[in-house]
């Protein structure tokens, strides 16, 4: 999708939202990851599926719940908090 098509879907979009009155979030992948890394598109899935629904209050919300994404498989997720510019 070139940079004009994207203009008009964002306007119309907009446009959608106006005449339903209602909120409506678009969510892209997330930065410094690939749509063609395929290690991401194995783990994305599994973390999307618990924080599905949550509000976020907490850094610490998101990690705990992030560590709780597991598969039948074995996968396990372990992650750290950065408090450190990076």
């Amino acid at each position: 999708m070139n940079r004009q098509m994207m203009h008009i879907f964002k306007q119309d979009l907009q446009t959608l939202v106006n005449e339903l009155g209602i909120e409506i979030r678009i969510a892209h992948y997330p930065p410094y990851t690939s749509k063609y890394n395929p290690i991401e598109h194995r783990l994305f899935p599994h973390v999307s599926r618990v924080c599905q629904g949550v509000v976020f209050e907490s850094v610490q919300t998101v990690q705990k719940l992030m560590a709780t994404a597991t598969t039948r498989m074995g996968l396990q997720v372990f992650t750290t908090i950065l408090d450190q510019p990076y």
